[in-house]
């Protein structure tokens, strides 16, 4: 082989002296160039570059949201869609103004993780979505207020296509709702757009423009030669917009179902820095309200008296020794408001919140009363001690109080690990080879195989579990138990297991058997774990976000119809015997040879809008809002409180929103982790994924 003795400084400096020509060069007619999609691959960095003189100053967002309040007359507690929202510059501007029910819906995947970084890094809790404008992932009825601003309409190449966007607005726009559209000034732009500028974007960068209409004379075509000053023309585009003119506006939407157009002011960029204003130049703004009758079930809905829930929490005022810091931190709080928020948008039922432990009985007794049913989320136990989690329903049992979840025998079990294996082995439930130590425990004879997973045998939340708790032989067997026993207690027994190196399988099933639902079986993803660690979700993939384990996914499971099934049959032969109710989770594990084990039993399971039974549900197109609808309406049907408001869980989806794949919700709910992932901050652990309320709730699988 000949060597090369070239510089390579010499090399590199070649390289960046080279100009690449990425442009078309003359073009005689610009419209042959124009792609039928182009606006799939056109909103990217570069876009946010060439308009940032417009799309990035707080002065013009801020002008143009006054108008929307104003013209609308719109309310925070309104909810709004911003269609087409690109990096959400009118959504987190709202959102600071304190309108909270607002989602940002775009088909850029690049400006909505771009939004989403945004609104995590001004801490402003709001939702983006990646979408198609024709055909919205929403239910009907479901917006107060829909707007696309920005000039963001009239991207297609055919009016039709429009309708289509119009007309799914429509659908999801509550009866009496209202759209506000902001498009270009189609009259105006015919005889006002420059055939050519250019204009300088920053220091390094100039773009060219040259424009000219369609040969139909209804768009106008543009072209976007960019420019860096060190490297030469780095993008060549093309792109096109409709002109709409009042006329064609006010045909569209009244053929599209929409009531009493009306045209406000025209609307222009102040921007100091504007060169070339193109097709944001001069704008028309029109509204339009929708006239349709609700659906008679939501009618009857309405018309009906809502149901009173206590909602009993961890107190926040306690220590909480599984917390990393002990204590309730900025993400936790965080995840207590999005539950507020997803159980809001449940219809026909009110909210009261009890937390503070010293004074819970006597709460509890003042509200008697009032109270129709008791939502128990109290998984930190009372005065958050785990080992006290059944006192709080032994407490409303002795109240007397109907409340959703497991009793205090069911937890009582539950949390002595050891107690499950026995239980399972005597129903022929196949479980890991272990045995539990103690203090007194002599393992000089230990029967087991290396390597073993060393676990508290009672435990919340992988507490006492980490990547350090497996053992490869005798001797590191002994100093796992004596580093967790001077951590956690001498007198703390443990469970040691033989390490399956299989799936780690997850099965959640919400209801009572036989009237109950499994949801879509999940297996943790470790491809993103070094090799060098241990597969395991232990505690670091729960609590510790700069752990390597933080990056774990949970994903539906690739299992055979033999092993789904045999997994299944157990769930839900232990659900009956243990005495789950309403809810629970049931943990397993593959062995060498692709046989399942149950691990862990887990009655009232994490029910955080980013834990494994939100994941499981969001896998079956159920939103969190709908998760918890459904464990609500799981224990009323317990307790025969009657069908008022009732959410039904059913395999049927509406034709509106087509049912997807599992894999389809698995990549939508990780692609919304990815961007959270990349935030600034480590405490924004909670993803901002589950946040679409679905007056049905839509089932995986039905038992």
């Amino acid at each position: 082989m000949t060597q090369n003795n070239t510089d390579p400084n010499t090399r590199r400096k070649r390289a960046r002296g080279t100009v690449q020509m990425k442009t078309f060069g003359p073009v005689e007619d610009l419209e042959t160039h124009v792609r039928s999609d182009w606006w799939q691959t056109l909103f990217n960095s570069l876009y946010l570059k060439t308009d940032a003189d417009l799309l990035d100053d707080m002065e013009v967002t801020k002008k143009e949201v006054d108008l929307i309040v104003s013209i609308l007359g719109v309310s925070p507690e309104e909810k709004i869609l911003d269609l087409c929202c690109g990096q959400g510059r009118h959504v987190l501007e709202l959102a600071r103004r304190g309108f909270l029910n607002i989602e940002g819906y775009d088909r850029s995947q690049y400006l909505i993780r771009k939004a989403r970084n945004r609104a995590q890094k001004d801490n402003l809790q709001v939702r983006f979505r990646e979408g198609d404008a024709r055909k919205l992932s929403y239910p009907s009825d479901t917006f107060d207020v829909v707007t696309i601003l920005g000039n963001s309409f009239g991207y297609f190449d055919s009016t039709l296509q429009d309708r289509k966007v119009l007309e799914e607005i429509f659908r999801v726009l509550k009866p009496g709702g209202r759209v506000f559209i902001d498009a270009v000034d189609g009259d105006h732009m015919k005889k006002s757009f420059q055939p050519r500028s250019w204009e300088w974007l920053d220091r390094k960068y100039f773009v060219c423009r040259e424009r000219a209409l369609s040969a139909d004379g209804d768009r106008l075509i543009c072209r976007e030669v960019i420019n860096r000053i060190d490297r030469g023309v780095i993008a060549d585009q093309f792109y096109a917009e409709r002109l709409y003119n009042k006329e064609s506006l006010f045909e569209l939407l009244t053929a599209s179902g929409f009531s009493s157009p009306a045209f406000h002011t025209t609307f222009s960029p102040v921007s100091s820095s504007t060169q070339d204003a193109g097709m944001m130049e001069q704008r028309i703004l029109v509204s339009a309200s929708v006239e349709k009758p609700w659906p008679p079930s939501l009618q009857e809905a309405r018309n009906k008296k809502p149901m009173n829930i206590a909602v009993v929490l961890g107190d926040p005022r306690k220590e909480d020794q599984v917390k990393p810091a002990c204590v309730f931190d900025d993400d936790d709080f965080d995840t207590l408001e999005r539950m507020k928020k997803a159980l809001a948008e449940i219809p026909l039922m009110r909210f009261t919140f009890l937390d503070r432990h010293e004074t819970l009985l006597e709460d509890l007794k003042k509200k008697a009363a009032k109270i129709d049913l008791v939502l128990n989320l109290c998984d930190e136990g009372f005065y958050n001690d785990p080992t006290k989690e059944l006192h709080v329903p032994a407490l409303l049992e002795q109240l007397n109080f109907p409340y959703t979840g497991a009793g205090p025998q069911c937890l009582a079990f539950c949390y002595d690990k050891s107690i499950i294996r026995g239980v399972a082995r005597e129903m022929n439930i196949p479980v890991a080879k272990g045995m539990l130590v103690t203090e007194d425990s002599d393992l000089s004879k230990l029967s087991l195989s290396f390597p073993l997973l060393v676990k508290p045998n009672s435990g919340d939340s992988s507490f006492g579990i980490t990547q350090n708790s497996i053992a490869h032989n005798l001797e590191e067997l002994l100093e796992i138990l004596a580093a967790t026993r001077e951590k956690m207690g001498s007198s703390r027994p443990f469970l040691l297991e033989e390490f399956l190196p299989g799936k780690d399988i997850s099965v959640g099933i919400i209801g009572n058997p036989p009237a109950c639902t499994i949801l879509p079986i999940t297996e943790e993803d470790y491809s993103r774990v070094p090799d060098e660690l241990p597969k395991i979700c232990g505690y670091e993939a729960k609590w510790l976000p700069d752990s390597p384990y933080w990056n774990i996914k949970s994903v539906p499971a690739d299992l055979t119809e033999k092993t789904r099934k045999e997994i299944v049959k157990s769930c839900l032969t232990l659900f009956t015997r243990l005495g789950c109710r309403d809810y629970a989770r049931f943990d397993w594990r593959l062995d060498a040879e692709g046989k399942p084990r149950l691990l862990e039993v887990n009655p009232n399971p994490g029910w955080c809008w980013d834990g494994h039974l939100a994941k499981m549900a969001a896998y079956a197109n159920i939103s969190y809002s709908g998760m918890l609808a459904a464990i609500i309406e799981a224990a009323k049907e317990r307790y025969g409180l009657g069908n008022d408001g009732k959410v039904e869980l059913s395999r049927k989806m509406s034709e509106a929103t087509p049912r997807k794949s599992p894999a389809e919700y698995a990549a939508e709910f990780e692609e919304e982790i990815e961007a959270s992932n990349c935030m600034e901050s480590g405490n924004n652990r909670k993803k901002n994924v589950f946040s679409n309320p679905s007056k049905t709730v839509h089932a995986f699988e039905s038992v």
